[in-house]
């Protein structure tokens, strides 16, 4: 378990530091007003929630287990719940899991920082996806780490020893946050072989996994981990699997969840009593009732259609207003399209200032960014609001850039 010695960030991260919170909280600040089109959020469709489905299990979840979910529990979590998640990855990766192999969280957040806390010291690498996801950079930001992107092609010659210093790995193989991007199956298996020769472990980020757009991803790396295991009993491989209910059912539950080898189970348990002395008992409880009619896989099914014609109307109105500036992929799964801008000629973080003015919000590339330096891209999200509303912020992000365009044209001549 690393040591929680304190540490001030090295002076070369320092400033990013800084300035990435600050542009966090303008994005969040400006994108919940009122009168602003938000397409930077990360959120499900509010109106969508299954209201009348979670009032109904909180119901039953009372009738069955009575005061005691409204008691401290256990910090490893409900232990039905616990043996549910066991059941379905049992079932989902041919493998043999048990509760041991199951800690209940506040949400993936948590499983983020006990993460960080049960393996990094100060200073200490950690190979990350890049972009990655701000909310681990956020959760692993008081550790000081140092980052190494991961290259999903795997050429980097120096790769292997990289890896062999690393603490962990931390993937998003299924449409990530923030780039959409769907990992092959040959890539993950690939990744998996490095962990596996450089003996440290990979954090597989699942989030996303309900939101299946077109196609499925295929199986996870876990899976693929518990092909390899030859040892009998429950899983003891590298994997780190973190899930969540919180695009399948509701956010509102932070119900999370992560799957390891018992003793990674049992070091962030150790962790996590320092730091909430146990989850609630009554969410993880609502959660089971909706788990175990599998009315969570029945919602997702259900969101899906709605969250692709938003995607959809979301890249019908970009390809008529902003393919002369940007390039994007089309997302098979999640939340996001990654907008990249083309030949880096427009500064995202520059063009925010004009965005706010026109009172529509994204998410800067930069936050993104371990380094910070990658300034030429945006998240854009279409889950939150409807076609008509995703399309009027396209068109407020349109005139953003022709504006920003101008006054950079005007201060090119000046100069």
């Amino acid at each position: 378990m690393a040591s929680a010695k304190a540490s001030t960030p090295r002076p070369q991260t320092a400033a990013w530091l800084r300035s990435s919170n600050d542009i966090s909280q303008q994005f969040l600040a400006f994108g919940g007003r009122a009168d602003v089109v938000s397409l930077a959020g990360g959120l499900p469709a509010a109106e969508l929630y299954p209201v009348a489905e979670v009032q109904a299990a909180a119901q039953a979840a009372i009738a069955r287990h009575g005061a005691t979910i409204m008691e401290y529990g256990p910090v490893e979590g409900l232990p039905a719940l616990r043996q549910l998640i066991a059941a379905r990855a049992s079932a989902e990766t041919g493998g043999t899991f048990t509760a041991a192999n199951v800690l209940l969280t506040t949400g993936s957040m948590q499983a983020l920082d006990l993460i960080g806390k049960v393996l990094v010291d100060p200073g200490e690498l950690i190979v990350a996806q890049a972009p990655t996801y701000l909310g681990a950079l956020d959760a692993w930001r008081p550790r000081a780490p140092s980052y190494r992107p991961l290259d999903w092609t795997l050429t980097d010659p120096d790769f292997d020893a990289t890896l062999a210093r690393a603490k962990f790995v931390y993937s998003v193989p299924n449409y990530s946050n923030p780039t959409g991007v769907l990992v092959s199956q040959e890539r993950r298996v690939a990744l998996l072989d490095k962990v596996l020769e450089a003996g440290t472990w990979l954090v597989e980020d699942d989030p996303y996994l309900s939101i299946q757009l077109d196609g499925s991803p295929g199986p996870s790396i876990l899976s693929h981990s518990v092909a390899r295991s030859t040892r009998p009993g429950p899983y003891d491989g590298p994997v780190i699997y973190l899930g969540t209910v919180s695009k399948s059912l509701v956010p509102g539950l932070r119900v999370g969840w992560v799957i390891a080898e018992p003793g990674m189970i049992q070091n962030l348990a150790l962790t996590k009593m320092a730091s909430d002395l146990s989850g609630s008992l009554l969410t993880q409880a609502i959660a089971l009732e909706l788990m175990e009619r599998e009315f969570d896989h029945q919602h997702s099914r259900s969101i899906v259609p709605v969250y692709r014609e938003r995607r959809d109307a979301l890249l019908r109105e970009a390809n008529a207003r902003l393919a002369d500036w940007f390039e994007w992929e089309v997302p098979v799964g999640g939340m996001f399209v990654w907008m990249r801008s083309k030949g880096d000629a427009i500064d995202t973080d520059a063009l925010y200032k004009f965005a706010v003015e026109e009172k529509v919000a994204y998410v800067p590339s930069s936050v993104f960014d371990f380094t910070g330096e990658n300034r030429f891209a945006m998240r854009v999200n279409f889950t939150r609001s409807s076609p008509e509303v995703i399309a009027e912020g396209v068109r407020r992000l349109a005139r953003a850039i022709e504006h920003y365009l101008s006054a950079r044209q005007q201060l090119d001549g000046a100069a």
